[in-house]
């Protein structure tokens, strides 16, 4: 018998991006499309305070492992720094949103 491994087993690094509060979440799952659904509707947890979430970065990893150490790298102070850097300058060129703002505190 041949079995053939699903398309997308892999975990995904994913980091939203609230405009209206200026706000990045930095997350990972097994899936992104369930996940980036329950980021946006109503119910509990930090990132209900800052709807609506754009989705503006996806990475893809073959272990959960993997995706947890990103995932605690990408939410470093440095780390999030270059990531305000990197989506201001491409998403405000691509007219997806109009400007992301230093983090305050």
């Amino acid at each position: 018998m041949l079995l053939i491994q699903p398309l997308f087993d892999d975990f995904t690094i994913y980091i939203l991006y609230s405009e209206r509060y200026n706000q990045i979440y930095v997350g990972y799952t097994s899936d992104l499309i369930a996940r980036f659904r329950s980021h946006n509707k109503p119910g509990k947890g930090w990132t209900k305070k800052y709807r609506p979430w754009t989705a503006v970065y996806c990475e893809y990893l073959a272990s959960k492992a993997e995706a947890m150490a990103r995932e605690l790298q990408l939410k470093g102070a440095a780390e999030r720094a270059v990531i305000r850097i990197k989506l201001s300058n491409q998403f405000i060129e691509l007219g997806y949103i109009t400007g992301i703002q230093p983090s305050v505190g």
